[in-house]
């Protein structure tokens, strides 16, 4: 294995290793405290995740791999979510939290996310064909191929405004909404990538390595990361709460901001 690759993965580790010493030693820290200690073992671990998880297109189809990528990216940051959704079904003081960090982390995606990533390809286009002597772009262009995911995305916006009609999440309407999902997830499967993929960085040291090595390597951390995630998600989360008055600041405010 590459000595840088293991360097990354032993730094994500150490970052960690607090985290899971304190939770099987039962040990317990001031809240402020304890929100660095588990936020830090969630952020580690969200870099493992990506990496294997941007390695896995090596063996899994170029679609179905960005997808499940997309899934896997969001879930550190979701995971403090379920842990307050879970939570608000015995004890509804936590329903506002929910919605806090959903709201935050939702804002952040759509309101900052996906336009810094659409105006950096633009200008990043926009050099290229300078540089080039090619005509300049007004617009990204979006291949063919990615009708799939528009329509998807257009069809579960359009689903989204039931929510407030509603008045409520049934159910019913996560089962639905999960469908959709799996079935988004069945179709790229169907896809087929003529595009060879490309990796940076940690993903490209996994990707290079021998098949079984790769895939050993990508499960081994898939199920680290995973295990780190579920040890700091409650402990992180009730941190989070418990920081707001040691700070003196709204715990709905804290939350909903813990997700920028």
């Amino acid at each position: 294995m590459p000595a840088a690759l293991v360097r990354r993965i032993l730094l994500c580790l150490l970052i960690a290793v607090p985290a899971i010493t304190t939770r099987v030693l039962g040990m317990v820290f001031p809240p402020v405290v304890a929100v660095l200690v588990f936020g830090a073992a969630v952020v580690a671990a969200a870099f493992l995740l990506a990496w294997a998880a941007e390695a896995a297109q090596k063996d899994i189809s170029g679609a179905l791999a960005i997808a499940l990528l997309a899934l896997i990216a969001v879930l550190p940051e979701y995971a403090v979510d379920l842990y307050y959704a879970y939570r608000s079904g015995s004890d509804p003081s936590y329903r506002h939290f929910a919605a806090a960090n959903m709201t935050g982390s939702n804002r952040l995606l759509l309101g900052f996310g996906w336009p810094l990533v659409v105006i950096v390809a633009l200008v990043v286009a926009r050099r290229a064909a300078r540089r080039d002597g090619a005509v300049v772009p007004s617009a990204l262009v979006l291949p063919r191929d990615s009708r799939r995911d528009i329509g998807f995305l257009a069809i579960l916006g359009v689903i989204a405004f039931a929510i407030p009609l509603i008045g409520s999440i049934p159910l019913w309407f996560g089962v639905g909404l999960i469908a959709l999902f799996g079935l988004h997830l069945w179709r790229a499967g169907q896809a087929q990538s003529v595009e060879e993929e490309e990796f940076i960085g940690a993903a490209a040291l996994i990707a290079d390595l021998h098949s079984t090595a790769r895939r050993v390597l990508v499960v081994a951390m898939f199920l680290g990361s995973g295990a780190v995630i579920l040890a700091s998600a409650e402990p992180f989360a009730e941190a989070l709460v418990a920081s707001g008055s040691a700070l003196g600041v709204d715990s709905y405010f804290l939350v909903q901001c813990s997700r920028r």
